[in-house]
Protein backbone atom coordinates (compact mmCIF):
# COMPACT_ATOMS: atom_id res chain seq x y z
CA UNK A 1 0.00 0.00 0.00
CA UNK A 2 3.00 2.34 0.82
CA UNK A 3 4.54 1.79 -2.51
CA UNK A 4 1.71 2.23 -4.15
CA UNK A 5 0.21 5.35 -2.86
CA UNK A 6 4.23 6.55 -3.34
CA UNK A 7 3.62 5.83 -6.80
CA UNK A 8 0.92 7.55 -7.45
CA UNK A 9 2.56 10.56 -5.51
CA UNK A 10 5.39 10.28 -7.47
CA UNK A 11 2.92 10.37 -11.03
CA UNK A 12 0.96 13.88 -9.50
CA UNK A 13 4.42 15.05 -8.46
CA UNK A 14 5.87 14.62 -12.39
CA UNK A 15 2.82 16.08 -13.52
CA UNK A 16 3.12 19.13 -11.23
CA UNK A 17 6.73 19.54 -11.76
CA UNK A 18 5.87 19.47 -15.61
CA UNK A 19 2.98 22.06 -15.14
CA UNK A 20 5.66 24.74 -13.39
CA UNK A 21 8.73 24.00 -15.02
CA UNK A 22 7.59 23.82 -18.31
CA UNK A 23 4.56 26.18 -18.34
CA UNK A 24 1.98 23.72 -19.52
CA UNK A 25 -1.14 24.22 -17.62
CA UNK A 26 -3.49 21.36 -17.46
CA UNK A 27 -7.02 20.90 -19.50
CA UNK A 28 -9.87 19.77 -18.01
CA UNK A 29 -9.51 16.27 -19.31
CA UNK A 30 -5.99 16.63 -17.40
CA UNK A 31 -7.64 17.90 -14.21
CA UNK A 32 -10.12 14.85 -13.94
CA UNK A 33 -7.33 12.47 -14.35
CA UNK A 34 -5.39 13.97 -11.57
CA UNK A 35 -8.72 13.60 -9.69
CA UNK A 36 -8.54 9.59 -10.72
CA UNK A 37 -4.72 9.77 -9.10
CA UNK A 38 -5.92 11.44 -5.99
CA UNK A 39 -9.04 8.67 -5.79
CA UNK A 40 -7.02 5.92 -6.62
CA UNK A 41 -4.42 7.23 -3.75
CA UNK A 42 -6.95 7.98 -1.46
CA UNK A 43 -7.57 3.87 -1.13
CA UNK A 44 -4.43 2.97 -0.35
CA UNK A 45 -3.67 5.77 2.17
CA UNK A 46 -7.28 4.28 4.07
CA UNK A 47 -5.42 1.07 3.91
CA UNK A 48 -2.37 2.61 5.73
CA UNK A 49 -4.27 4.56 8.25
CA UNK A 50 -7.25 2.82 8.96
CA UNK A 51 -6.38 -0.99 8.39
CA UNK A 52 -6.71 -2.92 4.93
CA UNK A 53 -10.12 -3.33 3.90
CA UNK A 54 -11.67 -4.73 0.46
CA UNK A 55 -13.61 -1.38 0.45
CA UNK A 56 -10.51 0.73 0.60
CA UNK A 57 -9.33 -1.40 -2.49
CA UNK A 58 -12.48 -0.99 -4.00
CA UNK A 59 -12.01 2.88 -3.78
CA UNK A 60 -8.58 2.98 -5.82
CA UNK A 61 -9.79 0.27 -8.47
CA UNK A 62 -12.75 2.93 -8.70
CA UNK A 63 -11.00 5.82 -8.97
CA UNK A 64 -7.81 4.62 -11.35
CA UNK A 65 -11.42 3.68 -13.53
CA UNK A 66 -13.13 6.41 -13.87
CA UNK A 67 -9.32 8.33 -14.46
CA UNK A 68 -8.35 5.17 -16.85
CA UNK A 69 -11.66 6.37 -18.77
CA UNK A 70 -11.28 9.77 -19.11
CA UNK A 71 -7.37 9.19 -20.22
CA UNK A 72 -8.84 6.55 -22.99
CA UNK A 73 -10.91 9.83 -23.85
CA UNK A 74 -8.05 12.22 -24.55
CA UNK A 75 -6.23 9.43 -26.25
CA UNK A 76 -9.31 8.95 -29.00
CA UNK A 77 -9.39 12.77 -28.96
CA UNK A 78 -5.71 13.03 -29.88
CA UNK A 79 -5.21 9.88 -31.81
CA UNK A 80 -7.01 10.78 -35.33
CA UNK A 81 -3.71 12.58 -38.13
CA UNK A 82 -4.32 16.14 -38.06
CA UNK A 83 -6.49 16.35 -34.62
CA UNK A 84 -3.04 17.91 -33.13
CA UNK A 85 -2.32 16.96 -29.09
CA UNK A 86 -2.15 18.77 -25.82
CA UNK A 87 1.27 19.00 -23.95
CA UNK A 88 4.46 17.93 -24.96
CA UNK A 89 5.46 13.84 -25.10
CA UNK A 90 7.35 12.34 -22.40
CA UNK A 91 9.35 9.50 -23.82
CA UNK A 92 7.18 9.19 -26.64
CA UNK A 93 4.18 9.36 -25.56
CA UNK A 94 1.91 11.86 -24.59
CA UNK A 95 0.83 12.65 -20.10
CA UNK A 96 -2.90 11.55 -20.99
CA UNK A 97 -1.42 7.63 -22.49
CA UNK A 98 0.83 7.26 -19.98
CA UNK A 99 -2.13 7.97 -17.94
CA UNK A 100 -4.21 5.30 -19.28
CA UNK A 101 -0.97 2.94 -18.90
CA UNK A 102 -0.85 3.70 -15.14
CA UNK A 103 -4.30 3.69 -14.73
CA UNK A 104 -4.47 0.37 -15.57
CA UNK A 105 -1.38 -1.00 -13.67
CA UNK A 106 -2.76 0.17 -11.21
CA UNK A 107 -6.47 -1.68 -11.56
CA UNK A 108 -3.98 -4.70 -11.91
CA UNK A 109 -1.91 -4.27 -8.71
CA UNK A 110 -5.17 -3.46 -6.70
CA UNK A 111 -6.76 -6.93 -7.81
CA UNK A 112 -3.67 -8.69 -7.23
CA UNK A 113 -3.13 -7.30 -3.63
CA UNK A 114 -7.06 -7.90 -3.27
CA UNK A 115 -5.93 -11.57 -4.14
CA UNK A 116 -3.16 -12.68 -2.49
CA UNK A 117 -3.10 -9.69 0.61
CA UNK A 118 -3.81 -12.31 3.63
CA UNK A 119 -4.42 -9.73 6.19
CA UNK A 120 -8.04 -9.27 4.83
CA UNK A 121 -8.97 -12.85 5.47
CA UNK A 122 -8.61 -11.45 9.88
CA UNK A 123 -12.28 -10.71 10.87
CA UNK A 124 -10.90 -7.19 11.99
CA UNK A 125 -8.27 -5.59 9.92
CA UNK A 126 -6.24 -3.35 12.18
CA UNK A 127 -4.19 -0.38 10.93
CA UNK A 128 -0.14 -1.72 11.06
CA UNK A 129 2.43 0.56 12.59
CA UNK A 130 3.08 3.65 10.12
CA UNK A 131 6.75 3.22 9.27
CA UNK A 132 9.21 5.75 7.48
CA UNK A 133 7.84 4.45 3.57
CA UNK A 134 4.40 4.60 4.90
CA UNK A 135 4.92 7.88 6.64
CA UNK A 136 6.47 9.42 3.40
CA UNK A 137 4.13 8.45 0.89
CA UNK A 138 1.58 10.21 3.08
CA UNK A 139 3.15 13.41 3.69
CA UNK A 140 3.71 13.55 -0.32
CA UNK A 141 0.74 12.51 -1.46
CA UNK A 142 -0.90 14.79 1.27
CA UNK A 143 1.72 17.92 -0.27
CA UNK A 144 0.43 16.71 -4.12
CA UNK A 145 -3.20 16.53 -3.42
CA UNK A 146 -2.97 20.30 -1.62
CA UNK A 147 -0.88 21.69 -4.26
CA UNK A 148 -2.76 20.49 -7.06
CA UNK A 149 -6.08 21.79 -5.41
CA UNK A 150 -4.72 25.46 -5.01
CA UNK A 151 -3.55 25.24 -8.18
CA UNK A 152 -6.67 24.11 -9.96
CA UNK A 153 -8.13 26.95 -8.01
CA UNK A 154 -5.79 29.57 -9.81
CA UNK A 155 -5.96 28.16 -13.02
CA UNK A 156 -9.61 28.14 -13.30
CA UNK A 157 -11.26 29.77 -10.14
CA UNK A 158 -14.48 28.98 -8.90
CA UNK A 159 -16.19 28.52 -12.48
CA UNK A 160 -15.64 26.16 -15.37
CA UNK A 161 -11.71 25.54 -16.06
CA UNK A 162 -11.14 26.87 -19.88
CA UNK A 163 -10.48 24.21 -22.63
CA UNK A 164 -6.77 25.36 -23.55
CA UNK A 165 -6.02 27.14 -20.80
CA UNK A 166 -2.70 29.60 -21.24
CA UNK A 167 -2.60 31.16 -18.06
CA UNK A 168 -4.03 31.52 -14.23
CA UNK A 169 -7.17 33.28 -14.21
CA UNK A 170 -6.82 33.66 -10.68
CA UNK A 171 -3.32 35.50 -10.89
CA UNK A 172 -3.90 37.51 -13.96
Amino acid sequence: DALGLLAIALVLAAAFADQLLHDELPCPLCLLQRVGFVLAGFGFAMNLVFGPRASHYALTILGAMAGGAVALRQTLLHVVPGTGAYGDPFLGLHFYTWAAILFALIVLGSALLLLFDARLSTSSAQPEHIDALARTALVLFTLMVVGNVVSTFLECGIGLCPDNPTDYEMLG
